[in-house]
């Protein structure tokens, strides 16, 4: 790659079951020991570690959450039927509680460690426009500020990032527009919050991630695909996954470190020892990346 920047590439056979090293990565496609006689049963839509130890799947059929090892072994499932309609996203807050977008209900649910539900943003089965504060219409991700604020991806009809705080308060909208213009937002399918409380979003069918200060004002954007999942390390490294191009992009201000294929990437999370965990969605398939 020019410049001298290495180029990860990991070549993925699609079958479960398999796993293929390149000279720098491993894409292991048979992390996920699924206890004898079972199957996932459903879309694996996401997947991230918990800073502690383990990995969660959320898959959209109860149970929801399958938590397991960082080798792979099953811990614990649990969440009941009917908690969600359409289970997309997991994010983990400071305190370890579990915070899940439903996007054909229009809501985001806090759950807790054993399982209760702690909050619900947004109204069950309403769906609110791009200046509603209330009211989400299809939120696809969640992510949360050093202070506990929460931000809400609202972006398969809407075209914003919401902004509350830790107990639920409306703070802002951010983007609101939707566009191919310059802070303008199309299909915003991720969110993350850098070192310095900026606002990084999935621009998903404008193809790139948009950047905004953390009051709101747009900055830049890099030419990224990413409907997916995105996630920053304390570094300020950025993760990028992308489910139609089939990628993980790494990334540091704003130039491309390494990509990493991966079958249909559209759930993403990094662990604390630098693992990388991405699941497949309707593949039903779940990949630990090792980086050399």
């Amino acid at each position: 790659m020019k410049n001298g920047i290495v180029t990860l590439i990991a070549a993925l056979l699609f079958s479960v079951g398999s796993a293929t090293q390149a000279a720098e990565a491993t894409v292991d496609a048979a992390w996920a020991r699924l206890p004898a006689g079972t199957n996932w049963d459903g879309s694996t839509t996401w997947i991230t570690p918990d800073g502690k130890g383990n990995v969660v799947v959320l898959v959209r059929v109860a149970p929801y959450f399958r938590v397991f090892t960082r080798d792979g072994v099953p811990v614990r499932s649990f969440g009941e039927a009917g908690l969600f309609d359409t289970a997309h996203s997991l994010s983990f807050d400071a305190e370890g509680n579990y915070w899940v977008s439903d996007s054909t209900h229009h809501v985001v649910k806090k759950i807790s460690p054993e399982g209760k539900l702690l909050m619900t943003l947004g109204k069950e089965g309403e769906a609110g426009d791009n200046a509603t504060t209330d009211r989400f219409n299809q939120p696809n991700h969640v992510a949360f500020a050093p202070n506990g604020d929460i931000y809400v991806s609202d972006g398969y009809l809407n075209a914003r990032i919401v902004q509350f705080d830790r107990s639920g308060k409306f703070i802002r909208i951010i983007g609101g527009v939707q566009g191919g213009a310059p802070g303008q937002l199309q299909v915003p399918h991720g969110v993350a919050i850098d070192s310095q409380g900026r606002i990084l979003v999935n621009d998903s069918d404008n193809k790139r991630v948009s950047v905004f200060t953390p009051e709101g004002s747009f900055v830049e954007s890099w030419p990224f695909p990413s409907r997916g999942g995105i996630t920053v390390l304390a570094d300020d490294t950025v993760y990028v996954s992308d489910v139609n191009e089939g990628i993980v992009n790494i990334v540091k201000d704003g130039k491309l470190l390494d990509s990493i294929k991966v079958d249909r990437a559209h759930g993403l999370g990094v662990d604390v020892n630098g693992d990388i965990y991405v699941s497949g969605a309707s593949r039903m398939t779940v990949y630990k990346v090792t980086r050399q």
